[in-house]
């Protein structure tokens, strides 16, 4: 399986790659919208911040690409970290900016309630909103996984929300739209349920 890491200069690619390889994939890091052709998987890592990340998004041409290639509904597109907020359709770090638009959402800042710290830093439960999705099959409800964020996906269709975290009040953890999904938390950095995660990501429907 041909699995398409974006390279666009703000995410940990080399721990990511190394994670989906182990997942039996076939990784290629790649820097130009053209590897997309073949691509059966594509992931979108970022750490940094969100309208920086856009504008070398757009420099490249990606925006476009991704959503040419996902139209293909046996495509599937796994956003981390700030790769999930920015699936959004815009987001409010530093300045409004536009995102992705491929699923319906915005992005906001957390806010700290009593005894609480932003950035959430750490590792927090899981806790499902969509009992039925493959991409938590074999993770029991409440795992923990590994977070480093300030800023929170708000969904606007609570349908998308596939998992919640209880921090700052709730804000979504995992969130998915037909083949495009996107995790809060590092898979890559959360031992065997973030290795379950990525597998799953990885199926063919039916295996």
């Amino acid at each position: 399986m041909k699995v398409v890491l974006i390279n666009y200069g703000m995410g940990n690619l080399g721990s990511v790659a190394r994670a989906l390889e182990e997942c039996g994939a076939t990784v290629e890091i790649a820097e130009n919208p053209t590897s997309l052709v073949g691509a059966e998987r594509i992931v979108l890592p970022g750490v940094g911040a969100f309208p920086d990340a856009m504008a070398r998004l757009e420099a490249a041409r990606w925006p476009g690409e991704l959503s040419e290639a996902l139209s293909n509904p046996e495509v599937r597109l796994l956003g981390i970290c700030l790769g999930m907020q920015l699936l959004a359709d815009k987001g409010h770090e530093v300045a409004e900016t536009a995102g992705l638009g491929l699923i319906p959402g915005e992005v906001v800042r957390l806010v700290a309630g009593q005894g609480e710290r932003v950035p959430h830093v750490g590792w927090n439960e899981v806790r499902h909103r969509q009992a039925s999705s493959p991409l938590l099959a074999g993770i029991g409800d409440g795992t923990d996984f590994y977070f480093v964020h300030s800023y929170q996906f708000r969904a606007s269709l609570a349908s998308d929300i596939l998992a919640a975290t209880p921090y700052c009040g709730e804000f979504a953890s995992v969130v998915g739209s037909g083949n495009v999904f996107g995790t809060q938390f590092h898979p890559e950095k959360s031992s065997r349920p973030g290795m379950q995660l990525l597998k799953n990501f990885l199926a063919r429907p039916g295996c």
